[in-house]
């Protein structure tokens, strides 16, 4: 059964990945927080110095990106956009 025609913008493929890593700190960043009370990011940058903020926000606006990409489109969100043709199905 042959694939579905797909669509790859790289430019937002690699947004979604830039996105998905900085998520994945954010996870780990919070999971050794909340577990054993240790920034990670702080311990790599200082704390609270410019490039730990710009971690900071840079996470925070991945997840609102991500949810924003979700909320357009559900099943394809993250990594590809397929484009389904007239009889590939």
């Amino acid at each position: 059964m042959p694939f579905p025609a797909t669509r790859l913008c790289l430019s937002r493929f690699a947004s979604n990945w830039i996105a998905l890593i900085l998520i994945i700190v954010g996870g780990f960043n919070w999971g050794f927080f909340g577990a054993f009370k240790f920034d990670l990011v702080a311990a790599i940058f200082g704390s609270m110095s410019a490039v730990a903020r710009i971690v900071y926000v840079l996470v925070g606006l991945s997840a609102i990106y991500t949810l924003a990409r979700g909320m357009q489109n559900p099943r394809a969100y993250l990594f590809v956009d397929v484009q389904y043709r007239d009889g590939l199905k």
